[in-house]
């Protein structure tokens, strides 16, 4: 009887980057280090002159003198695993944990062997720095040095995985054509349907802009492939694993936008964001 294998399935992207962490390929082998800190934090936020309130929960990692952080949904996990998770090693938490904490945890891994003010002083990235000030001034200037990464022509068809109403405007002024994809909003600011199938955006978009949050809802890899076969420019703008979509830059990812916990609206200080560009992208 003639039998057919199953050909087995590759691993994802994110996973094979949590593979090859654990076995030491990027630095220490993290059976050797431990969560020092894990702690969750929930906030809204309604920028003035908009309708939407944006409430967004995080985890957050502490390993060494870096922090690894993602946010996820609602529900998805709750307080309690602060208690549970802090002084774990870091091999169990990449192994064992739900996937926002095992996103936190690769971050920090990540930002602790290449923290991103190291990079920028090689000249691999470009930090910009956000103006002290209102979280309207601060938001603006954040979506604009993202969608600075942006090499468009006027009318390019430009898919947002993740909207933010600031960055939709400052896709426009840019002169893209925002085509806005969300699983919790139905509507920009200005009216504009948002859809919550990314497959249709992607089909449609001659370039991509992809909310870190992708890595925590396990979209991203779908992203990245998509952007990856069709040949199309790929942004990521993270503070969920800022260190974790880097590693993809010049494998997927044309240009990223690094924010680092402590993030931009938790501030009315200057704070740092670093812009990140694959070689040879315009």
């Amino acid at each position: 009887m003639n039998r057919t294998a199953t050909p087995a399935l590759a691993p994802s992207p994110v996973d094979g980057l949590v593979a090859a962490v654990l076995a030491g390929e990027h630095g220490p082998l993290p059976s050797g280090l431990v969560a020092t800190s894990v702690f969750w934090i929930h906030h809204g936020t309604r920028l003035a002159g908009g309708d939407t309130t944006y409430l967004n929960q995080y985890v957050l990692v502490r390993l060494g003198g870096s922090f690894g952080g993602c946010a996820f949904e609602s529900g998805e996990i709750d307080p309690a695993i602060c208690r549970d998770s802090c002084g774990a090693p870091l091999d169990v938490l990449l192994r064992e944990a739900p996937r926002p904490l095992r996103i936190a945890a690769l971050d920090a891994y990540l930002s602790e062997v290449r923290p991103h003010r190291v990079a920028a002083a090689a000249g691999e990235a470009e930090p910009v720095a956000l103006p002290a000030g209102t979280p309207e001034t601060r938001a603006k200037a954040r979506d604009a040095a993202i969608a600075g990464l942006l090499g468009i022509e006027r009318g390019t068809r430009v898919g947002l995985i993740g909207v933010v109403n600031p960055l939709v405007a400052a896709i426009r002024e840019r002169g893209g054509e925002p085509l806005p994809c969300d699983f919790n909003l139905r509507a920009t600011q200005w009216g504009d349907p948002v859809t919550d199938d990314m497959h249709a955006v992607l089909e449609r978009a001659e370039a991509v802009v992809a909310t870190g949050m992708t890595l925590s809802n396990g979209s991203f890899d779908t992203v990245l492939e998509h952007c990856r076969t069709r040949g199309v420019p790929l942004v990521v703008y993270a503070q969920t694993g800022s260190a974790v979509a880097r590693a993809f830059l010049g494998s997927g990812v044309t240009a990223l936008s690094a924010e680092p916990f402590p993030f931009s609206q938790f501030s009315a200080e200057e704070t740092v964001l670093y812009r990140y560009r694959a070689v040879g992208s315009a």
